[in-house]
Order: C-alpha cells, then structure tokens, then sequence
C-alpha cells in the first residue's frame, strides 16, 4: 500500500516484469479491507489516513504474512518500532526496485517453511507459473529472471533484461524513449539516454532471429515476435 501514485505505478512495474501479481492500495482502510490470502505485503508508513504502523499492527494481528515496510522515515525509532510492531523488513526511499525484490524474496523464503507445512497438510503444493513464450524460440521465465532462446539460457545484463521484460509486454506497441527510461531505469535516471540505445543493440544481437526491435526516429522503440513459419508468433504460455 502506497499513496504516491507515481512511485507506486513504478514498483508495481518493476514488480509484474519480475512475474509478480501486484494489488495497489492507497490508503490504511482500503488494504486492511483487501481479502486475503497474499503472499507479501509492502506497507509505507506515511498513509493519508492512518499511520502505517498501526496498519502493521492490525497485519500482524491477523497472521504471519511477510510485511515489508517502505518509507521515507529513515530515524532509526521508526525502523525498530516497526520491526517491534510485526515487520519482517525495512526499506527506505529513495528505493531501486532491485532491491526491493530482492528483500522481498529474502522474506518469502524465511517464510517458505511455514508455506510448505501447510501445502504439505492440504496436498501437492501448486506448480510454479509457466514461462512466457514468444513465437517458437524465446522464453521470459518472469519469475526466475532468466530468458531461453531454442531452450538455451542466455545471458542477460539486469538492465538487458528489465528492457526485454519491459518491451514484451505490448508486443507490437510503440514505446517512447520516456516511457522505457521511466520505466527500466526508473524516474531518477540521470544518465546519458544513449545507454538505451547500447541496451536494445545487445538485444537485437543476442536474441536475432526470435525478436526485431524496431527504432522510431524521434520517438523510441517497437518490438515485435518473428513470426513463425506456420504464422503463430504472438505472445502464449508454454
């Protein structure tokens, strides 16, 4: 739960490229109303309507769900309250989502056994989700961060692959170079907008013949899917 619109819709972006559901909420009331189950939650102490913390409480009240606060409070009174109060873990703006994954996959897997035991009780545990496939050779396993062109792993710089998990969303569609710097590099990028173009030259040459990227002068970046010889190279799940 975040009230900052902007910073939201960026984790949430940084969040569904790495295979994760995102719900947004934007106010206390509204994420302790949210139903359940989930798997983690990413709290922000600074909500209009309630202090985090005493969200933090009523979460941990209710189970042990993972909960991730991010905040802009960086006393050290907060972090250890919040931890006090349930918190698994503690995140201070300004935040890259790299990290923020990163801790999010630390407290899922601190919470795994729990997990476990009670898959083990009720069954089989569910299979992890499938990599999406495009066209006949690419594969973006989402939630493994890893990429497979005719089956064979490829590798990817972090920032290679945010701009591929980026662009393949919208097969077809036409990103501005705003659009991808905002949303690969985040809003804070400073930098030189010519790594951008180094970025889409690696793609072009380590995944050629799956995927053109095509340069609109003026504008940015269309990926497409090199269509198969049967005429099937839209976005499916393998």
């Amino acid at each position: 739960m975040e009230d900052d619109e902007p910073v939201a819709q960026s984790l949430r972006r940084g969040l569904i490229r790495y295979g994760f559901e995102v719900d947004w909420v934007s106010t206390g009331a509204a994420a302790l109303a949210h139903p359940e189950p989930y798997d983690v939650v990413l709290l922000d102490l600074g909500l209009p309507d309630t202090d985090g913390l005493d969200v933090c409480k009523a979460l941990r009240e209710r189970g042990d769900v993972p909960i991730i606060v991010i905040s802009a409070r960086s006393d050290e009174t907060d972090r250890v309250v919040g931890l006090e109060l349930g918190a698994d873990d503690y995140v201070s703006k300004p935040f890259g989502v790299r990290e923020v994954i990163a801790r999010i996959r630390a407290v899922m897997r601190r919470a795994q056994p729990r997990t476990e035991a009670t898959a083990s009780a009720n069954g089989a545990a569910p299979a992890p989700p499938a990599p999406d496939r495009y066209g006949s050779r690419l594969t973006v396993d989402r939630k493994a961060a890893r990429v497979r062109l005719d089956g064979e792993e490829v590798a990817l710089a972090p920032k290679e692959y945010d701009l591929l998990a980026f662009l393949t969303e919208e097969p077809g569609a036409l990103m501005s170079r705003e659009q991808i710097m905002e949303a690969v590099w985040d809003a804070n990028w400073f930098g030189p907008t010519k790594t951008l173009d180094v970025h889409v030259a690696a793609l072009r040459r380590k995944l050629k013949g799956a995927i053109t990227i095509e340069a609109v002068r003026g504008v940015g970046f269309r990926l497409e899917i090199v269509q198969d010889e049967g005429g099937e190279g839209d976005r499916g799940v393998s």
